[in-house]
């Protein structure tokens, strides 16, 4: 596609000769209708005249893809770019200009917002971007995006969405297969914190439905339990249900990060003897910083002996069920009673992305969050209202998430996601053998997803006894290494220190973009 912003004789195009401030431009319209005998004029209003150019703002959205086409699509995979060009906050606040004012500013000023905007972020799509669970572009997902923006829908009933919300009954159909499901229910939430809270609610909902309309007053301690490397969100979403963060136990894990099934079974008996009332065990698959696997399996033993609803975080490591190489890292995923999933992580299907995937097909989904509004989920329209699905979500207005990750999905189909899954783990595994080779790089352990995890020992400190002087020297180094990256745009890579260990890097590789080559560089 080729658009010809400019006048034949080289002039600039109309719509910037023109008036542009749009006080100035609606002052000018309002005059002309004023003029008009059939002006409708109400509080000072003009109805019938127009509060905007279209022309104009064709031309403006036209201008802002150039500009997105160039600076972002176009140098997606270019290693040579900035990954980040780096300010301080209080620099940044000024070059940006982030006032907003009375009067509007003309075109050319706001194009050079979109730039300045494009300029100043991160470049998640950079080759060297290994910062979060994230990374890379999806060109099929990218246009996805583009399509719900523009028509900038809301998935709550089919009269409104049709499309979607045939899209997500069609892509949670295809997720619950995965999992080994023969049926199921499900819905796309902003985000695998939500999820999360949407199945502590989901399981608590299950074993006393009478907290809808009854409240917590009445009713036992609830307990649930949860790895020690289970993600922040559990503890977020105990506190907001009102459970309490005090009433989340964390069972120890092993040294690879994975939950200890023996440990799980003491803490359920541990809370029965103190008289409480456990309802919920969170496993996960793939955890944030090490990227380590539950025993799924002996974790359902468990659940099933107790009667405790079994949820599985799978939001990082949920896309190895795609893989038929890989899928065994979610071995007896299939007896749990909801799973979290991303597609937004290691499919690209862009932010955000993420389902609630649910076992029970009775309806507990919507029994448990309904509030069927009249207004809204009518029950003598003139289709099949089994469709308005929006009655599921505690959320009135939703995103189309999961249009994106169709598009996606059928433009690469199954193979293309599973190569996808393929390459993100070979790649991490070239890194680990690259990491063994070379002099100061230290792995913390071998991984069996794709979070490497490194500490690089500088000269000055490969000489050093090992002992504390040597840590907390090393711990150190990451901070400092980061803060030169960053401020030079070459990369971004995450580092942290986690559970008595001092600050390593994570390196987390999963972009279509990165090649063997660019680590050469």
């Amino acid at each position: 596609m080729h658009w010809n912003f400019h006048a034949k004789d080289g002039r600039e195009p109309l719509w910037i000769s023109h008036k542009q401030n749009n006080a100035n431009l609606v002052g000018v319209c309002k005059q002309e209708m004023l003029q008009k005998k059939n002006a409708v004029l109400v509080d000072g209003v003009i109805l019938n005249g127009p509060i905007m150019d279209s022309k104009a703002g064709e031309t403006f959205v036209e201008e802002a893809c150039k500009i997105i086409m160039e600076e972002v699509v176009q140098k997606a995979d270019d290693v040579t770019e900035k990954v980040c060009e780096w300010q301080a906050p209080e620099e940044l606040k000024q070059i940006l200009d982030l006032e907003m004012r009375d009067t509007g500013e003309c075109h050319q000023k706001i194009l050079q917002h979109c730039r300045d905007v494009i300029k100043y972020s991160v470049k998640t799509n950079h080759p060297r971007f290994f910062n979060q669970l994230y990374a890379g572009i999806d060109y099929y997902s990218l246009v996805a995006r583009f399509i719900t923006e523009a028509l900038n829908p809301s998935v709550y009933t089919y009269e409104v969405s049709p499309v979607f919300l045939l899209v997500e009954e069609a892509v949670i159909k295809k997720m619950i297969e995965f999992i080994g499901w023969e049926e199921g229910d499900g819905i796309f939430n902003p985000g695998g914190s939500v999820s999360n809270m949407y199945a502590m609610n989901l399981a608590r909902y299950k074993f006393c439905p009478e907290i809808k309309e009854k409240g917590l007053s009445g009713l036992p301690r609830l307990v649930l339990f949860a790895s020690e490397e289970c993600h922040y969100s559990m503890k977020k979403a105990a506190s907001f249900l009102g459970i309490g963060t005090e009433n989340v136990y964390f069972i120890k894990t092993d040294e690879r990060g994975k939950m200890i099934p023996e440990e799980l079974e003491k803490q359920v008996q541990r809370a029965r003897k103190e008289g409480s009332a456990p309802f919920l065990v969170c496993a996960t698959a793939g955890t944030t910083v090490l990227g380590a696997f539950d025993p799924l399996d002996k974790i359902a033993d468990i659940c099933e002996k107790h009667g405790l609803w079994l949820h599985v975080d799978a939001s990082w490591g949920g896309s190895a069920l795609i893989s038929r190489k890989h899928h065994r890292l979610l071995h007896g995923i299939h007896r749990a009673d909801s799973v979290a999933w991303n597609p937004h992580k290691m499919l690209l299907a862009g932010i955000q992305c993420c389902a609630l995937l649910v076992k029970d097909n009775s309806g507990l989904l919507k029994r448990c969050y309904s509030a069927e509004a009249a207004y809204l989920f009518q029950q003598d329209k003139f289709y099949d209202v089994s469709y308005d699905t929006g009655d599921k979500s505690i959320q009135c207005s939703r995103r189309p998430d999961a249009f994106k990750f169709w598009l996606m999905w059928k433009a690469l189909g199954t193979t293309g996601l599973e190569e996808r899954v393929n390459r993100a783990l070979a790649l991490a595994r070239y890194l680990v053998e690259e990491i063994k080779k070379r002099e100061g790089f230290q792995l913390l352990l071998e991984p069996e997803y794709a979070n490497v995890c490194f500490w690089y020992i500088p000269p000055s400190l490969r000489k050093m006894e090992d002992g504390p002087e040597f840590w907390q020297k090393l711990h150190q180094v990451a901070p400092i290494i980061k803060e030169r990256m960053m401020k030079k745009g070459s990369m971004m890579l995450g580092y942290q220190p986690h559970r008595g260990k001092v600050n390593f890097f994570r390196q987390v590789v999963i972009s279509p973009q990165e090649l063997i080559e660019s680590k050469k560089n």
